[in-house]
């Protein structure tokens, strides 16, 4: 029973999805550090960056509920089968944030001070596509804050780097899930919902992702300058570019059966790439 409800909220909150953010909270520890941190500091950085992000999920599902269960390709999830009642996941939410927040105290007055901005993206990204085509970029913000969060855990400050870091998968977020919403554009459209698919048409939204992916290389190469990365994080960078042009090649306004794929199943590849291959180089060539 209790393995079976496990599954059940990983399942809702698409805990096989941290896979995007999260790796990039684990690269900016490692470069903050210099390294491996602290047992104390890395035990609270990732109980922050897990809760954070599955608080996060499960507040959009509540939020969205009603409109999952209008959308055909959503209708299966699990508010709209009614396999979790809201009080549950309410209450899953508040343990989430509970968590965030003791892991703020645990780790430095600095994460506690700036613990309401995270918590109000979070809050605010929930309901942006009932009124703004921004909702993506939003999205990207929420899960920039891994990188920045993770750094100030190690340092107590922010600095350039790690504000680098945050727009790097502000821009990468916003880029694949610009091309996961091209395959809501005419649902979006008819329930009065806002995306840039919906709203400047599917050909535009797929050359803004490819902008916001290419500028995503260009800060990825910036910051391998910025904190002396080696060879070995190049190699990473140029094969997560490759796996960005793959991505946008099996895309495109007539052809979105690959979008899937495209937004999660390669980006998943790619955010592990850029985690091996940075910790690869902080470990072994400094």
């Amino acid at each position: 029973m209790v393995l079976s409800k496990l599954r059940t909220y990983g399942e809702l909150v698409m805990f096989s999805h941290t896979l995007f953010s999260i790796p990039f909270g684990l690269i900016a520890m490692f470069l903050a550090a210099d390294g491996l941190p602290s047992p104390w500091i890395t035990l609270w950085t990732l109980i922050a960056l897990v809760s954070a992000r599955t608080a996060a999920n499960a507040l959009n599902r509540v939020v969205d509920k009603d409109i999952d269960a209008l959308n055909p390709r959503t209708a299966g999830r699990h508010f709209p089968k009614g396999l979790v009642k809201t009080s549950e996941v309410l209450l899953f939410i508040l343990v989430c944030l509970g968590l965030l927040v003791l892991s703020a105290f645990m780790l430095n007055p600095v994460c506690v001070v700036l613990l309401p901005v995270p918590l109000f993206i979070f809050f605010v990204y929930s309901f942006t596509k009932r009124f703004t085509w921004a909702c993506h970029i939003i999205l990207g913000m929420a899960c920039g804050g891994a990188p920045v969060g993770a750094w100030i855990a190690v340092t107590g400050n922010i600095t350039w780097v790690s504000l680098i870091l945050g727009t790097i998968v502000m821009f990468w977020v916003a880029g694949f899930d610009i091309i996961y919403g091209a395959q809501d554009v005419d649902f979006d459209r008819e329930e009065g919902l806002y995306s840039i698919p919906s709203v400047f048409g599917v050909k535009k939204a797929l050359i803004v992702s490819a902008v916001f992916h290419f500028l995503c290389v260009l800060l990825l190469i910036y910051v391998g300058f910025l904190a002396r990365l080696g060879w070995i994080y190049a190699a990473g960078v140029a094969i997560g570019t490759c796996l960005l042009f793959y991505e946008h090649r099996i895309v495109s306004p007539t052809n979105l059966k690959n979008v899937t794929i495209a937004s999660y199943s390669v980006n998943q590849v790619v955010s592990t790439v850029l985690l091996v291959f940075t910790t690869a180089d902080i470990f072994i060539l400094r």
